[in-house]
């Protein structure tokens, strides 16, 4: 767009060559680089504010937005993260204008005719999307709500409608929401990026599933996976990289544990970060793996810190500011703050912080990751190392009992206010008030998610109970939480497997003749079986058959009592099976 000096807003550079100014009611930091352009436009919205019943509208609204870019040679990109979405595109001035023109007139106006063919395309994602390590971790921590969602499936995406991505579109994707960062000196000609007016919006707040920590819960990728949320700071960005070298030096390179040992810090929201260190192992080293991880962070929040690890790590990060084109280094992330509002640093304010960390610095946050972790172990708990088993689901509901078919120590409790499945080995319990999904199927069957993140399958195949009886299910679940689903093929719908007293109660009664002719086919299998054996006696007996045997005569009548006594013998296996 050309800019207007009478009108424009004001463009201020700051001392690290960072220019901020704003295009259209969208805040935008612009910082000069060799080479092509490069474009980021941010928008503070994700998968955390959306509901399990909802989710996928952000994921949904990304991708119609770049329908109309089709299949052109331009480097572009979009991502739905946890907390925000980003449309990149690097190119020509001309190329950037056309893309972010572009996706701003989508989002202005969405090409809903695409919405079934998008949401397959999405479900063919998901479902080429690889598990990493630590899958369910946010879960256990958060639940099915706020951050927690980015480890569900996007279940909302059969009820979403035309009308639900324009809203979405409408009030979160606004130019009050937005930051832009582009690494050029100038604005490029003919820029448009006109979007709804609206509020920018904090990150959403956190919720938690979890009752304490430190705590654990058991994975079955055979990794150990901690996490812990921290305040943002310069110490805890270090303390990441002190844990990664020391993982490394004790899990791999002295124990031989582990392959990949490391630990990272990503920013989650405004004032909080997520501190996450991982290491591997066969499953024969997966028991002292663990051990020796406890041990690493024992050490570390005993104090017993390097300083020549501070001083590596500390030289690591101050490498980052040696970049030729550093102010267009800095845009994103002084992207993000902004988008964020969380305090940007300058270069000579950050090194200052950077070299001012110690090592009783360090010893602190050591103690307050420890204080805050969530630990996925392979195999055996780890209550040893004072850590919680992880949330346990809340006490059973007093309800009315439905046995499954298969098993009756395996029971449905519905209530007026919830439901439980209880087993041998423990329970489930689901409050309709703290229902976060309610799947409602066609063939009667009810998927439900509570907050907590545990789940309940009502699969009215599996158990003694009528779709009448699911009524306090459908009067209890909040409107907001239901979502219809499409039919299921009939192959997906489960049925129960039989037990042994089930086999003999389903053998269908038998006719009078089919039971004559069950018998006639044993007595000529015996009789048959006796005939051979005399037959095959005398053919080999030289004194009765000085001729010499007559195996012609041995094998008509072997053949002809197989003929009689295979299929005598198949009816008693299928009936023996419960098949017959």
């Amino acid at each position: 767009m050309d800019i207007d000096t009478t009108t424009a807003p004001t463009a201020t550079t700051d001392e690290d060559g960072l220019t901020t100014t704003t295009v259209d009611g969208v805040r935008t930091l612009l910082a000069p680089r060799s080479g092509p352009v490069t474009a980021g436009l941010l928008f503070r919205v994700g998968r955390a504010d959306e509901t399990l019943a909802t989710s996928g509208i952000t994921h949904l609204v990304e991708h119609l937005a770049l329908h109309r870019h089709g299949m052109g040679d331009l480097h572009y990109n979009g991502a739905t993260a946890a907390a925000h979405t980003l449309f990149a595109v690097t190119g020509t001035a001309a190329d950037v204008v056309e893309y972010l023109n572009g996706v701003c007139a989508a989002l202005r106006d969405l090409p809903v005719d695409r919405l079934e063919t998008e949401k397959e395309i999405l479900r063919t994602e998901a479902a080429g999307r690889g598990r990493g390590p630590g899958h369910g971790t946010e879960l256990w921590r958060y639940g099915a709500r706020s951050y927690g969602l980015v480890d569900f499936a996007e279940t909302g995406l059969h009820a979403i409608t035309a009308e639900d991505v324009r809203a979405w579109a409408r009030t979160r994707f606004t130019a009050q929401n937005a930051v832009l960062w582009i690494t050029s000196d100038t604005l490029p000609e003919g820029l448009d990026l006109t979007l709804p007016g609206g509020e920018w919006r904090p990150a959403p707040e956190p919720t938690s599933a979890l009752p304490t920590t430190p705590a654990y819960y058991q994975g079955d990728d055979g990794a150990v996976v901690l996490t812990s949320v921290l305040p943002r700071s310069t110490g805890a960005r270090l303390f990441a990289d002190v844990l990664g070298k020391e993982l490394f030096r004790e899990l791999r390179q002295k124990g031989g544990y582990s392959y990949t040992a490391a630990a990272e810090y990503h920013p989650r929201d405004t004032d909080h970060a997520t501190v996450v260190a991982y290491a591997d192992a066969l499953p024969a080293k997966q028991d002292a793996l663990v051990g020796a991880f406890v041990d690493v962070l024992a050490k570390l929040r005993a104090g017993r810190i390097e300083q020549a690890d501070l001083d590596a790590v500390r030289a690591s990060a101050l490498t980052q500011f040696d970049s030729p084109d550093l102010a267009a280094a800095l845009l994103p992330a002084a992207a993000m703050d902004l988008l964020m509002r969380h305090r940007h640093l300058s270069v000579a304010r950050a090194r200052a912080e950077i070299e001012a960390v110690t090592v009783a610095d360090l010893h602190r946050v050591a103690q307050d990751l420890w204080a805050d972790a969530l630990v996925q172990v392979p195999g055996r708990g780890v209550d040893w190392a004072g850590l919680t088993a992880a949330a346990a689901s809340p006490e059973i509901v007093t309800g009315r009992r439905y046995s499954a078919l298969e098993d009756g120590n395996v029971a449905l409790l519905v209530a007026k206010d919830g439901i439980s499945l209880v087993t041998p080995n423990g329970h489930v319990t689901v409050r309709y008030a703290d229902c976060a999904l309610m799947q409602v199927f066609p063939d009667g069957a009810r998927h439900l998610v509570g907050n907590d993140g545990f789940s309940i399958a009502v699969e009215p195949t599996l158990f003694r109970l009528t779709l009448g009886w699911l009524a306090p299910l459908d009067a209890g679940v909040p409107p907001a939480s239901v979502v219809r689903m499409p039919p299921r093929d009939p192959a997906r719908i489960p049925r129960p497997g039989r037990t042994h007293d089930q086999r003999r109660a389903a053998v269908p009664a038998r006719s009078g003749a089919v039971t004559a002719w069950i018998w006639l086919l044993g007595t000529l299998t015996v009789l048959l079986t006796v005939f051979t054996g005399v037959v095959a006696f005398v053919q080999t007996d030289a004194e009765l058959s000085p001729e010499g045997p007559d195996w012609a005569a041995v094998f008509f009548s072997s053949l002809l009592t197989a003929g009689c006594g295979y299929p005598w013998i198949e009816y008693l296996r299928k009936r023996r099976r419960g098949e017959g």
